[in-house]
């Protein structure tokens, strides 16, 4: 809807409008979107004009919706006609004067944002503690840094609705981890620039002469290049964009980069650290007819996924290296998005998101180029978060001397639910990544967040035979810290979000070699998912058992669910329960005897408007 005179206007070119307010959105790829525009009302008398320009007395206005009808495809999926006919009386709404949709504001100040996260503050769904967007929509973490003394937190950003598209970047604030601010965006797309069709993922680092500088992929028509922006406001607010933009013209001729239909390359998402006086930058990408019978794509089109490394003097001037890592990954995607290499003191980490999950690599790292090329030799491999989880970067905290580490949790509900929510997305909880005593990977809750508890509303050892037991601790905000032993029964575990007679709840269930999150009585409609979660848990040295117990730190809040078992393997994800009721929490076991032993507590919210449930 434009801004002054309110007049509808239907725009198909995937960028945001500079005023006004998106009424419908439904984008599933290139064969959706429309490529003409047309402006569908105009007035009849009082101020506006008729098509021969005479201006009237106070009449009317006209309506038209148009758009292209297919016959050569797929009929259109059903999120894509719920937002036709949502378009269809969003405009009838705005031509009443009636204020639609609720969420598409797009304020520039603290006040602004604080009114949004106010108008959601009701969403049962809506997480007290994870770090989520003031409304609209939320991927990527990006940028994290610590400066200063504070944490920054960016992240992709769409503050036109709660759907992917005209992505900026959002930007929040934290002096302890816990709580944070909404600050003003930080990077818009610049409709004469290299990113005009969106300001896509990056890191943030401090330039040798202490310059702040993001380094980003600019979309535009089908590139995808790296783009520098820098600042020298110290509460990283105002960003200024290089002049020379984009840093890199192409990608690289010395490999065969993945072509598709829509982009002249993959080539997208960095990592830049610094390292023996140099700079070096990986960029997410995948290497064309490399990917054998279970890659991307088919016969010599087909890619494997690939971290591509370069040099450089400076962050405006770099030099390609070559291919430091390159493979199937979990899901075989032909592209790797968003890498990372961390550097620990015996071992190098590399993660990669690899389509729907995040595979991460432990072990060396050559990066002289005059020894052959870059190389990545493997020692341990696997998933980062066995559930649902992606993009994850980190943030180097030296006065802890510690990595840590955010991802996205998307939504695994359908887009007519996100769209009438007024938001999509929410970060993980912030987790430590390092390496334990025995050389292998580790990942536990920042431990700043214990200081989130408020009530300690159990501790429990509880005794089960082939039985479930209501346990006195209630809520949609909470923490468990917990040991469940199967003993002779089948499985043994909790249920949370759990609603009086378990016509809804969430099973945790551990039964011996695996835990996993049963999400099939957890709420929703048709469109949630709630196919099973699973994550395969062992004891504290390569390949030993767990003796038939895990340890397990639980977080629910709101329609977030996050695991950490034994101190090292993950498991997050979502769950939508219907009813009000549904903030209860049991023990179970089935098939014999088990026990647990828990303590849990009730969450404080981080947010000024948020508050624990």
């Amino acid at each position: 809807v434009g801004a002054g005179d309110r007049a509808a206007v239907a725009r198909y070119d995937g960028r945001l409008p500079a005023r006004g307010d998106v009424l419908a959105c439904a984008t599933h790829g290139a064969d959706d979107i429309h490529p003409e525009k047309a402006v569908v009302e105009w007035r009849v008398g009082g101020s506006g004009h008729t098509a021969g320009g005479d201006s009237r007395s106070a009449g009317g206005a006209v309506l038209g919706l148009g758009g292209t009808l297919r016959f050569d495809g797929d009929d259109p999926s059903d999120d894509y006609a719920a937002a036709r006919e949502r378009l269809l009386r969003n405009a009838f709404a705005a031509l009443g004067r009636r204020t639609l949709p609720r969420f598409t504001a797009r304020p520039t100040t603290r006040e602004g944002f604080a009114a949004l996260r106010e108008r959601l503050a009701g969403d049962r769904h809506r997480p007290a503690y994870h770090l989520s967007p003031p409304a609209n929509w939320l991927n990527d973490p990006n940028g994290l840094i610590e400066y200063e003394g504070r944490y920054h937190v960016f992240y992709q950003y769409n503050p036109g609705g709660p759907f992917h598209d005209a992505i900026h970047w959002g930007h929040a604030v934290s002096d302890d981890l816990l709580h944070w601010t909404d600050e003003p965006v930080a990077l818009a797309p610049d409709p004469d620039g290299p990113d005009r069709d969106g300001c896509w993922s990056g890191c943030a680092v401090v330039d040798a002469d202490g310059t702040p500088t993001l380094l980003y992929t600019g979309g535009r028509d089908r590139n995808q290049l790296p783009c520098l922006a820098t600042t020298d406001d110290p509460g990283l607010r105002r960003w200024r964009k290089h002049a020379d933009n984009p840093v890199i013209e192409s990608a690289p001729a010395e490999v065969d980069v993945y072509e598709t239909a829509d982009w002249a390359a993959e080539f997208r998402d960095h990592c830049v650290w610094r390292e023996d006086g140099a700079w070096y930058h990986l960029v997410g990408s995948g290497v064309a007819g490399a990917g054998g019978e279970n890659g991307g794509g088919e016969g010599t089109d087909a890619a494997e996924g690939a971290a591509l490394l370069y040099r450089g003097d400076s962050l405006d001037a770099w030099e390609y290296v070559g291919v430091l890592h390159a493979g199937e990954g979990p899901r075989g995607a032909p592209v790797w998005e968003c890498p990372e290499l961390l550097t620990f003191e015996d071992a190098r980490l590399l993660h990669v998101s690899d389509d729907d999950r995040v595979a991460y690599y432990l072990g060396a790292a050559d990066l002289d180029a005059d020894g052959g090329g870059p190389s990545f030799e493997v020692a341990e491999s696997g998933l980062l978060d066995h559930g649902d989880f992606y993009a994850p970067q980190s943030l180097w905290d030296g006065a802890n001397d510690r990595y840590l580490t955010w991802g996205w949790l998307p939504e695994t509900r359908g887009a007519t639910a996100q769209w009438d929510a007024g938001w999509s997305g929410t970060l993980s909880l912030p987790r430590v990544v390092d390496i334990g005593d025995d050389g292998r990977l580790r990942q536990r809750p920042a431990p700043e967040l214990t200081a989130l508890r408020e009530r300690h509303a159990a501790s429990e050892h509880v005794a089960l035979d082939d039985e479930e037991r209501l346990l006195d601790v209630r809520g949609r905000a909470l923490e468990f810290d917990c040991t469940l032993r199967r003993g002779d029964a089948d499985a043994v575990g909790l249920s949370v979000l759990e609603s009086p007679a378990a016509s809804e709840r969430t099973a945790v269930r551990y039964d011996g070699e695996t835990v996993t999150v049963d999400r099939s009585a957890s709420g929703g409609d048709d469109r949630v998912d709630r196919s099973p979660r699973r994550m395969p848990v062992e004891g504290e040295g390569a390949g030993t058992g767990t003796d038939g117990a895990v340890s397990l730190r639980a977080f629910v809040d709101g329609s977030t669910l996050e695991l950490f078992a034994n101190g090292r393997r993950c498991l997050s994800t979502r769950v939508y329960p219907d009813r009000d009721d549904a903030d209860r929490v049991s023990a179970f076991a089935t098939g014999g005897d088990a026990t647990l032993t828990v303590d849990a507590w009730t969450m404080a919210g981080t947010w000024p408007t948020s508050t624990g449930r």
